[in-house]
């Protein structure tokens, strides 16, 4: 499934977290619990019991919910979750540590060291701009944040998610058309460390960045449209968060 912040299960996590950033702890978790009794599919159980377990004041409950969203991810077991196996299991070994139930402790802490930060996904890769360019050229670092128009960027950023690449070509400044690219990375990436185990678990976004070129190889026009009004709210969203870009 292909996560999408339309989506009703990622949208009642969405309001939960509000409520938490309000100090209203209980509004959070019923809305938390509300997601998960509404999830159809592994992704959005995955999602809605991550955060249900973090609303658990008794250790054994919130083991219990962490072990949920462990087994549904490890059911995904795709490249939008695989960055939050770590964090997972280090929570899981801690609840274990508090039961003094030292041996799952250990082992959960050594599942965690056991995953890399590299990224195992192999796209197809997108980047959105309004930029006119042509298949062979190169996408590098360098260049004015979309975002922060005083940020100069030491990463090119992309994702494996062609409505993702989409959003970015809307949100782009310029005047031209709405451009999504495929792109090849030439180096080295790694995930973006703006999205990737932040508000939601693992990189659903699978976005990425790196400061080796991308080559554009192609080109896409059919990628779901965000209406003006979404638009909108995005664009108050990152008006919001300025300073806050990790680059």
């Amino acid at each position: 499934m292909e996560f999408s912040p339309n989506n009703s299960v990622v949208k009642l996590c969405i309001q939960g977290m509000s409520m938490e950033e309000k100090g209203e702890p209980k509004e959070a978790s019923r809305l938390f619990l509300q997601a998960w009794n509404e999830s159809t599919n592994d992704f959005e159980k995955f999602i809605a019991a991550y955060y249900v377990a973090r609303h658990q004041d008794n250790v054994l409950d919130k083991l219990k919910w962490l072990e949920t969203a462990l087994q549904f991810a490890l059911t995904i077991n795709d490249d939008s979750v695989r960055a939050a196996f770590p964090s997972l299991y280090s929570n899981i070994a801690e609840c274990y540590e508090e039961l003094n139930d030292l041996d799952n402790a250990k082992r959960n802490h050594e599942l965690a060291a056991s995953f890399t930060d590299d990224p195992s996904d192999t796209g197809p890769f997108y980047h959105g701009t309004r930029a006119d360019l042509q298949v062979g050229d190169l996408l590098t670092p360098g260049g004015s944040s979309n975002y922060q128009s005083d940020l100069i960027m030491n990463h090119i950023y992309f994702t494996a998610l062609v409505n993702g690449a989409g959003l970015a070509a809307a949100l782009a400044k310029g005047d031209g058309p709405e451009r999504v690219y495929i792109v090849e990375p030439t180096g080295h990436f790694e995930h973006d460390p703006n999205v990737t185990n932040k508000k939601f678990p693992g990189n659903p976004t699978r976005s990425y960045r790196s400061q080796a070129a991308l080559k554009i190889v192609g080109e896409v026009t059919d990628w779901i449209r965000q209406t003006p009004e979404e638009l909108q709210k995005w664009r108050d969203k990152l008006a919001n968060v300025q300073g806050e870009i990790i680059n």
